[in-house]
């Protein structure tokens, strides 16, 4: 009776195996981009600091007190522009003292030319000596020197007077006022204010020596263009002007100077900034994007999407990246799709499911 009882028991376990289905694991959702053929920059990066194209020290010229500023801290000023009054008052005092030291001794000059004049007949006739009338002619040279120095006075006096009106020698954003109406100013005085001229700008950034050639064989033939990149902006373009004339040694890198219009102010002296100097441009090169890209113990690779909706990991060798997409150089082929999100829920064979707009992804 027992042995009937079990054999039953082994016919319906069997039975129920047989009537049971093994479920298929859910496929995996992953988003996927096309691997493509671009024409892609060749390019180099480094980090480079912002120099403004001259800097100038505003300082007094002549002696006295401030009695105006002309201008706001951080403006913007143009070249001429009238920055700081000096008091004039001396100045003019002086000038017109000049003005009348001049006019006195034009009349006496004026005046010995005359007499040597006459003199000059007077010795023809015999009534006066040849030393009168020498004395007479050096006296109307003497004169004639006199109003020259006293001319060259008026003109020192003239500049005085003026450079009491501080202007701006060159275009440029003004720094801190660093001397305030009231105070006494003189050339031996510190800089009244600090100009540095940022239309156009200078960006200096240094790059290994290995690409030294490149880059001479390139900018032998047009100019090189650069990119400033700055936090929270599109960049900024700007042309290579400037490489030295020999390596750094102790770094091995040689230093490069870029000029930029900088018409929005996007580049302020001092600023550090993300640089690309663009080489040339390599075409018809494969194209994922950089996160399709991992890297394992064995290298770098891929999980590629095949036809039956299953990933491959595929090793790959990248050439380079370039801001968000990487070169590749061997183990995919133009076409393919490979996965750029969900990598971590695969392995190989997993089946996949491209989510809805993924598959299109460029």
């Amino acid at each position: 009776m027992i042995f009937l009882v079990a054999g039953a028991l082994v016919l319906a376990g069997c039975s129920g195996a047989k009537t049971s289905t093994t479920k298929q694991p859910d496929a995996a959702p992953v988003e996927a981009a096309t691997v493509q053929k671009k024409n892609m920059p060749v390019e180099l990066r480094a980090v480079g600091n912002v120099e403004a194209r001259s800097s100038v020290e505003v300082k007094a010229r002549v002696a006295g007190q401030i009695l105006s500023v002309h201008f706001a801290e951080g403006q913007q000023v143009r070249k001429g522009q009238l920055l700081f009054r000096i008091d004039p008052r001396a100045y003019e005092a002086v000038l017109r003292q000049a003005e009348a030291s001049m006019a006195r001794d034009r009349a006496l000059e004026k005046n010995a030319e005359v007499e040597a004049a006459r003199f000059e007949g007077l010795i023809k006739e015999g009534i006066v000596t040849q030393e009168q009338h020498d004395q007479s002619r050096a006296q109307a040279e003497a004169l004639k020197a006199t109003v020259a120095a006293d001319e060259a006075t008026v003109e020192k006096a003239r500049l005085d007077l003026g450079f009491c009106s501080v202007t701006a020698p060159i275009d440029g954003r003004a720094g801190a006022i660093l001397v305030h109406p009231g105070n006494l100013v003189g050339p031996s005085t510190d800089e009244l204010v600090l100009l540095l001229q940022t239309h156009p700008i200078y960006v200096t950034f240094s790059v290994p020596e290995r690409d030294l050639s490149a880059i001479r064989a390139r900018a032998s033939k047009a100019p090189l263009e650069v990119e400033a990149l700055v936090a929270g902006t599109e960049g900024t373009k700007g042309t290579l002007s400037f490489m030295d004339n020999s390596v750094n040694t102790a770094t091995g890198t040689i230093q490069l100077k870029a000029t930029f219009p900088n018409g929005d102010d996007a580049l302020w002296p001092g600023q550090f900034v993300d640089v690309l100097l663009r080489l040339t441009i390599e075409n018809d090169v494969l194209v994922v994007p950089l996160p399709a890209v991992l890297k394992g113990q064995s290298g770098t690779y891929v999980y590629v999407v095949k036809p039956d909706s299953t990933a491959e990991s595929r090793p790959v060798e990248v050439a380079r990246n370039v801001g968000q997409e990487a070169i590749i150089a061997k183990g995919l082929a133009e076409g393919e799709r490979v996965v750029t999100d969900g990598q971590l829920r695969l392995g190989q064979g997993t089946r996949v499911e491209i989510k809805e707009g993924a598959g299109t992804k460029e």
